[in-house]
Order: structure tokens, then C-alpha cells, then sequence
């Protein structure tokens, strides 16, 4: 498993306060909640969760390769297939693509 460095930042950002780290990884919801409650009772337990998270996100790009998954949620991930592909880039400007 390859840890970028986004990744490391993500980890330090999570070490010093776990909802950060979950809210960059899944948004505003669940699993949000679930971190910042499970900080509420103990630092260790919302660390515990929201490294979790960031662990099922590394797997994640490992499984399905950079770009090719969606967050499903409660630390799941599901790869695209066919048509469920994100629509390509608009070009706009003077480069044209290049």
C-alpha cells in the first residue's frame, strides 16, 4: 500500500483533531457524527474511527485506483462501473486540453 503525501497530512490533521480528518474524507454526515461523538467520549475512540476511515480510503485507491471509486459511506467504498463514470472535463480557456 502506497501512502502519499496527502495522505500524511491527512493522518497529522487527524492527530490533532479526528473529526477534521473525517469530515475531509466523507463530508458532512454519519460518519461525521459518529467521529465527533466518539471523540466527545474519549479522544482515543474518535481517533481510532476516523484512522479507520483513512485507512478504508488508502485501500480504497489500492482496490479501484486513483479516481475510479466513490465513498458510499460508514467507511465504504465502491469502484465505478460503465456508464457510472463522471462525465470528462470541460475545457475552457486558451490551452484547449493541452
Amino acid at each position: 500500500m502506497t501512502v502519499r503525501a496527502s495522505d500524511i497530512l491527512l493522518i497529522l490533521v487527524t492527530i490533532v483533531f479526528p473529526p477534521a480528518g473525517a469530515y475531509f474524507i466523507a463530508g458532512c454526515g454519519g460518519d461525521l457524527l459518529i467521529t465527533i461523538l466518539l471523540t466527545v467520549l474519549g479522544f482515543i475512540p474518535g481517533h481510532l474511527y476516523a484512522f479507520y476511515l483513512i485507512y478504508r480510503k488508502m485501500k480504497a485507491r489500492e482496490q479501484y485506483g486513483e479516481g475510479g471509486y466513490r465513498y458510499v459511506g460508514r467507511g465504504n467504498y465502491e469502484g465505478f462501473q460503465g456508464q457510472d463514470l463522471p462525465p470528462p472535463a470541460t475545457n475552457y480557456g486558451a490551452t484547449g486540453g493541452r
